[in-house]
């Protein structure tokens, strides 16, 4: 990784390790970024804005922890657009941002993972075995619409997961600054139960939030 690592904030969009993301680019400043990114090393960060300030001018605040990612394909389209997949790395914390050029770009400083014993890896397959079920048998599309390869390895499903099902940019945020793997599969397997109790409650409104 470079020095300083390029910033794409969005207000929607959390990146997890090995999870492929496309993504469009229009504006002026992010089409620099990405074509300065593919004359490098072909890096980017993705990052959440924090909640309310999306339309606030300049470089509104985001949050510290992110995620790194390895721009595999692009697509530049004859107006100076791009379609491009990012490939998600590895956590990284920003340490302090950069303001000299028309993109936001930072120090970071990449975030291990708790090393795994032998109990975390037996409580993520029961973890794993939780979701599949809860996937299969729940019956809300807009919370449940991934299918579950059986050859993924449980890093992969996991991190899969936090990014594609229907979950809070919030929530993905939370999960992806857990410090271990067992930690966010607890997460994710608590944040389902909960959306699942939620969707089939008499109750509850039928206008989608």
């Amino acid at each position: 990784m470079s020095d300083l690592l390029p910033l794409f904030p969005l207000p929607n969009v959390v990146l997890f390790p090995n999870v492929f993301l496309p993504l469009h680019i229009f504006e002026p400043r992010y089409r620099e970024m990405v074509a300065d990114a593919i004359a490098g090393d072909r890096m980017i960060g993705m990052v959440l804005l924090r909640p309310g300030v999306e339309m606030e001018p300049g470089r509104p605040p985001v949050y510290a922890v992110g995620c790194s990612g390895l721009i595999t394909h692009v697509d530049a389209l004859a107006d100076g657009r791009y379609n491009i997949v990012l490939r998600g790395l590895e956590r990284v914390r920003i340490l302090q941002e950069d303001h000299t050029r028309s993109y936001r770009r930072a120090a970071v400083e990449p975030l291990l993972d708790t090393p795994l014993q032998a109990d975390d890896r037996a409580a993520i397959r029961r973890y794993r075995e939780k979701l599949e079920a809860m996937l299969t048998t729940a019956g809300d599309s807009r919370i449940v619409d991934v299918k579950i390869p059986a050859s993924m390895g449980d890093e992969d499903l996991i991190h899969a997961l936090a990014q594609y099902l229907d979950l809070e940019p919030l929530e993905k945020q939370a999960l992806i600054e857990r410090q271990s793997l067992r930690a966010r599969a607890e997460s994710l397997v608590e944040l389902l139960e909960m959306k699942t109790i939620v969707a089939r409650s008499p109750g509850r409104s039928k206008v989608a939030h």
